[in-house]
Order: C-alpha cells, then sequence, then structure tokens
C-alpha cells in the first residue's frame, strides 16, 4: 500500500515536472514570437517610413530638375542645368533604395515599374525640350505640345507618388492594429501561464512536504521493524541474505554470520565462502540447490546441514523469493533457519508416537483378549445357575430364589458388558478399510439384527433413499444398530414405537452446528423417535463411556452403545449431535462430509 503511494506520488512529480517544463518552453516560445513580432513590426515601421522618405526625395529632385529645366528655357543660362543633371543620378539612387526596401509588397514593386517608366519618359521630354532651346524652336507647335506634356507626365509621377505613400501608410496602420492585439492579448496570456506554473510549483512543493514527512515516519517505522528483526532473527535463530541478481553479489546479515557460529563480517559474504560450512554429505545436493536458483531465479524450500569451526553439526533450512523494484533491479531475498531443535523434538515426538501406538495396540489387545478370557469363565457361571434353576431351585428358599435370580440378572448384564467392550475394542482399530457401500442395505441389515424386537413392539420405521459412500462398513452398520436398539429400547409404554430416518444434503454455512469445520458440503442423516427422550443438558453426556441417564432396573444396558456410535462417526471424520425433550422423543444427527 505504502509503495503504491509512494509510486503515484513519484508519478504526479514527474508529470507536473513535464507539464512545467512544456509550460516554460510555450512561454519562452510566446516570449520569443512576441520579441520577434515587435522587431518585425519595428522593422516594418522603419521600412514605411524610408520608402515614404525615399518617394518624397524622388518628387523633391524631380521638382528641382523641373525647376532648373524651366529656368534654363526662360534664360538659356546654363547654370540652370546643374540640378537638372544631378537629378538624374539622384533619383537612379533613390529608385535602388526604394526597389530593396519594397521588395515585400508585390503591389508596390509593381507601382515602382510604372514610377520608373514615368520618371524615363520625363527626362527624355526635358531632352527633347532642350533641344528646342538650344535650336531656338521655343516658338514651335511642337515645343510648346512638348511643354505641356512635361507638366502631364510630372501630375502623373505625383499622382503614382501619393498612391504609393498611401499604399505604405495603410498597412503601417494594419501593422500597428495587429501589434496592439498581440501586445494586449501575449502579456495577459504570459501572465495566465505564469500563474498557472505558479500553482502546480505550489502544489508539487506541498507534495514533496507530505512526501517527506511520509518519508521520515517511514523511515522511523523501518528503523523499528529492522531493530525487531534483528532481535526476531537471534531469537528464532534466522539468517537472511540477499542475491544480487545484476551483478552477480550476494550480501549476508549480521545474524546469518552467528548461525554459522562466526562474528558478522568475519568474512566476505560470497557464496564459496558459505558453502565452506555446508556439510560434506549436503555439499553436492545444495549445490544443485543453488544451481536451480541461478536459472529460476527462485529457491524453494531447501534442507542441508552446516559444520560450524567447534565441530557442532546444525541443521538448516533455506529459502529465497525474486523481488523486482521499480527500477528492475533484481534480487532473491532469502533467510536461512536453524531447525536443529526442531528436528529433535520431531523425532524425539516420533519416538513417543511409535510407543504410544504400541501401547494402545497393546491395549487393544488386551482389551480384546481380557474380554474373551471373561466370557469362558461367565459361560460356565450361567451354565450352572441354568442347571441350578432347573434341578435345584424346589429346594431353595424364597430368598436363595430371590440370589438366584440376581446373580443370573448380574451375570448376563456382565455379558452384555462383554460384548459392548468387544465392540468397542473393534471400533477403535484404525486398520480398518472405507468401501463404497450402499448405507441403505445397511440399514436393512441393521433393522434385520432387532426384528423380533420391532415385532414385538409392533415399531413404524421410515426411511428416505440413503446414499452410497465410502465408509467402514461393518462400523456404519453397527451406527445404525446402535441408535435403532436405542430408539426401541427407550420407547414409551403402550405406545406405538416411530422411527424415521431421513436424509438430506447440506452446505457447512447454512448449519449452525458446523461451525469451523474442514469441509463445506455434508451428508446429513437424521434419526428421530417418539420415546422417552432426554433432557437437553444431558445432549453430551450420553455419548460418555459407561454413562448412563436411567436406572438399570428399568432400563437394560451398559453405558457403551452411545459411546460407539460417537467414535465410529470420529472413525469417519463425521459429527453425531443429540437432541431431545422428556416424554416427546430424541434426534440423533449424523454429518458425514462429502
Amino acid at each position: 500500500m505504502n509503495k503504491l503511494v509512494f509510486t503515484k506520488s513519484a508519478l504526479f512529480l514527474r508529470i507536473v515536472f513535464l507539464v512545467s517544463v512544456f509550460l516554460i518552453l510555450v512561454i519562452g516560445g510566446f516570449t520569443y514570437r512576441h520579441i520577434s513580432n515587435l522587431t518585425n513590426s519595428t522593422k516594418q515601421v522603419v521600412s514605411t517610413y524610408k520608402v515614404n522618405v525615399e518617394l518624397e526625395q524622388v518628387i523633391s529632385y524631380l521638382k528641382d530638375a523641373e525647376n532648373g529645366h524651366r529656368n534654363y528655357i526662360l534664360t538659356k543660362d546654363t547654370t540652370h542645368l546643374d540640378p537638372y543633371l544631378t537629378a538624374r543620378e539622384n533619383v537612379n539612387e533613390s529608385f535602388a533604395e526604394l526597389k530593396e526596401i519594397a521588395s515585400h509588397s508585390k503591389v508596390q514593386e509593381e507601382n515602382l515599374k510604372i514610377l520608373s517608366r514615368y520618371i524615363d519618359n520625363l527626362f527624355r521630354n526635358f531632352t527633347q525640350t532642350n533641344a528646342f532651346v538650344e535650336n531656338k524652336l521655343t516658338l514651335t507647335e511642337e515645343f510648346k505640345s512638348n511643354f505641356f506634356e512635361e507638366k502631364i507626365i510630372m501630375d502623373s509621377i505625383r499622382q503614382k507618388v501619393n498612391e504609393m505613400i498611401e499604399i505604405e501608410n495603410q498597412e503601417l496602420k494594419e501593422r500597428q492594429k495587429q501589434y496592439q492585439s498581440n501586445l494586449q492579448f501575449t502579456p495577459l496570456f504570459l501572465y495566465l501561464l505564469l500563474l498557472f506554473t505558479l500553482v502546480l510549483i505550489i502544489i508539487s512543493y506541498n507534495r514533496i512536504s507530505n512526501d517527506f514527512k511520509n518519508i521520515k515516519l517511514f523511515n522511523n517505522q523501518l528503523s523499528i521493524f529492522k531493530e525487531a528483526t534483528i532481535q526476531l532473527e537471534s531469537i528464532g535463530k534466522h539468517g537472511n541474505w540477499v542475491w544480487h541478481v545484476d551483478t552477480n553479489t550476494f550480501t549476508f546479515s549480521d545474524n546469518l554470520y552467528r548461525v554459522l557460529g562466526e562474528n558478522p563480517g568475519a568474512f566476505k559474504s560470497t557464496l564459496k565462502n558459505f558453502m565452506e560450512f555446508v556439510h560434506p554429505d549436503d555439499k553436492q545436493k545444495f549445490a544443485l540447490d543453488i544451481d536451480e536458483m541461478m536459472k529460476t531465479e527462485d529457491l524453494p524450500f531447501t534442507y542441508f546441514r552446516i559444520i560450524k569451526k567447534d565441530g557442532t553439526v546444525r541443521h538448516l533450512k533455506g529459502y529465497g523469493k525474486l523481488l523486482v523494484n521499480s527500477d528492475g533491479d533484481k534480487r532473491v531475498v532469502g533467510n536461512i533457519t536453524d531447525i536443529s531443535d526442531e528436528i529433535e523434538n520431531y523425532l524425539t515426538l516420533e519416538e513417543r508416537n511409535l510407543e504410544l501406538e504400541k501401547n494402545n495396540a497393546e491395549l487393544s489387545e488386551f482389551n480384546y483378549v481380557a474380554s474373551h478370557d471373561l466370557q469362558e469363565p461367565l459361560r460356565k457361571i450361567q451354565t450352572f445357575i441354568s442347571r441350578l434353576e432347573e434341578k435345584e431351585a424346589k429346594n431353595f428358599s424364597s430368598s436363595g430364589v430371590q440370589y438366584l435370580e440376581r446373580i443370573n440378572a448380574a451375570a448376563t448384564r456382565m455379558r452384555l458388558l462383554i460384548d459392548d467392550l468387544l465392540q468397542f475394542s473393534r471400533t477403535n482399530k484404525p486398520d480398518k478399510e472405507f468401501v463404497e457401500t450402499n448405507l441403505n442395505e445397511l440399514l436393512e441389515n441393521a433393522k434385520q439384527d432387532v426384528a423380533e424386537t420391532i415385532a414385538e413392539k409392533d415399531a413404524l420405521i421410515t426411511s428416505d433413499e440413503l446414499p452410497t459412500l465410502s465408509v467402514i462398513p461393518f462400523q456404519i452398520h453397527q451406527l445404525f444398530l446402535n441408535l435403532l436398539s436405542n430408539s426401541l429400547k427407550y420407547s414409551k409404554n403402550d405406545v406405538v414405537p416411530i422411527i424415521k430416518v431421513m436424509y438430506s444434503k447440506v452446505n457447512s454455512k447454512d448449519h449452525s452446528n458446523l461451525v469451523n469445520v474442514p469441509k463445506s458440503h455434508y451428508h446429513k442423516i437424521t434419526f428421530s423417535d417418539n420415546g422417552i427422550g432426554f433432557e437437553p443438558k444431558y445432549a453430551e453426556q450420553i455419548f460418555e463411556l459407561f454413562n448412563r441417564l436411567h436406572n438399570k432396573q428399568d432400563y437394560s444396558g451398559t453405558g457403551v452403545g452411545l459411546s460407539i456410535c460417537k467414535k465410529i462417526v470420529d472413525n469417519h471424520n463425521g459429527i453425531i449431535i443429540a437432541n431431545g425433550e422428556p416424554q416427546v422423543g430424541a434426534v440423533f444427527t449424523i454429518y458425514l462430509p462429502v
């Protein structure tokens, strides 16, 4: 989560930085453009003024030439021809300047060509008029016509010059208007950009400030975590290592050295130095595991032994996992753990388990043999009791007959108890095989076993269709038999026993009885009756061995039957629950995993 926050923050700062750089470039571009426009506008204004000045200069030169020419006509004094002679040269220089300045405008270039033709015509006319004066033909009609033509040409020149000046002035106004528009828009735009950039800088500053606070907080947490990790390493006998994949170098924690029986930094953290501590019998396997780690960049759990310098052999467990940081650097981070104590505890536990299994087997064998050995003298006792009842009963007093009946009842109960103990001993044996079995057949077999009692009490038994499950057949048969016998035994006097066997498949999430169970679905089998029932507070007690809720004079039994039921259900990883209500009946619910 923290890594994600820092990643987003770094991404945000990168974006802000790029946007700020972009805005600075935009501002610089607009500033450059504005300065360029200003420079161009200034150049254009200067150009316009130069064009106007040069045009005015051309008019001035032509006027001087015209005045000098007229004075020469009137006075015949050749000194008046000096302005006329220098005007042509001056006009040519001005024209050369005008062509260079006005080259930006096609219209003005065309106007200059027309103006040039007018001037050429004017000077040509001047030359012709001078010829008339020199030849004293000033009174001729040709002279007058030629002289009048000079005036027309001069007026045309003035008109063209005024037209060109007007064009330049109009362009100047347009340029000034555009310049003013740029001048008004550009500062506002630049101001807004600068303001936005300032806002970004403030936001970035706040984010950086918050990041520094978070980094400081996380550094404190990391310091605490590091200290806690060091302590845990020492307590748990752990040691951390890091393999830097890109540089193929290793880093060992201080406690890794201690696990090896060395002081921190006692040797350089290399794989070769570590291999010197590995037990010779485990070196080949350990080397293969490390080679596989080098290929896959991952180290599953590996187990090996080390030999410390003092000769002590310790059992270690190693593990590593690949981590890739945001810069793409690969590291396999792992640890080793000293599991010598766990190995010793495991071996001790295995030894005790074997001993316990042996004792249990001997105890079960003892119970089985003892029960068998008890049956022989018990059969003799019952045989002699039977003979006494047949041949000597008439010689007994009333007290003797009563004692004989009590001896017979005790012997019968002793025989039932031995049979139940034998049955309980059989259910304790774990070596029974699970077989796919139709439970309907087992239920029918159990009903046949108590058919005499069912007929005697005229009991009514109904059952749903039961499934085929993988079970221990004789145990499930015993389970059904004990539950049927229990319902028949504790039925009400003068009331027809009704026993219902119901089945359904249930989800553990939907049943409060199935809490913290390993499976999600169970087979539910319910045995319900209308017998004498029992108090709900005895719902768990009735499954205890030799526990009875009723007087043995009222109801026969040994208190082992329901204990056998509980043991059988436990053998099938199931659950059995009892519910009862006095004089209403009892319900036994069995849950077997799917």
